[in-house]
């Protein structure tokens, strides 16, 4: 059996977004402030849109498709 996941996520855009999520201060702060209010994934890719912000530093667009917004989002519960 092959492991199709990428250090232990769902994908490498998966991944990529997770880690800038938990590892930028600003973007740690919104996360766990729209969590809080039971937002998910998506409400926070409005908001970096919003701010000007398309993709991580590492070039992964906020709303690739192949990103799991489901996992992010969970990620997201437990900051």
């Amino acid at each position: 059996m092959t492991d199709t996941t990428y250090q232990g996520w769902a994908n490498y855009e998966t991944w990529n977004v997770s880690l800038w999520i938990g590892n930028d201060e600003g973007l740690y702060n919104e996360a766990k402030r729209l969590a809080k209010f039971g937002k998910m994934y998506q409400d926070l890719v409005e908001f970096l849109y919003e701010c000007g912000s398309t993709e991580t530093p590492d070039g992964v667009k906020w709303n690739d498709p192949a990103i799991d917004a489901g996992e992010v989002t969970e990620m997201m519960d437990d900051l």
